[in-house]
């Protein structure tokens, strides 16, 4: 379960067709996760919590 103090960044992670499909999440221990759109997922709840609590997310789009 992600403790949403010790997210560094949130990037929104895009598909081949350019749909948003999941979180790209870094930790202050450099630890990579990525996290799926799904409500009732306890992880992404905790990153609407970080997002709530003032942290931004970096969307860089889906057509890179």
């Amino acid at each position: 379960m992600i403790n949403k103090n010790n997210i560094v960044s949130v990037t929104k992670q895009y598909d081949d067709n350019s749909v948003f499909y999941s979180y790209r999440v870094v930790f202050n221990t450099n630890q990579v996760c990525f996290v799926p759109l799904d409500e009732a997922n306890t992880d992404y709840q905790a990153i609407q919590e970080w997002i709530a609590d003032g942290g931004t997310v970096i969307d860089n789009g889906g057509g890179e």
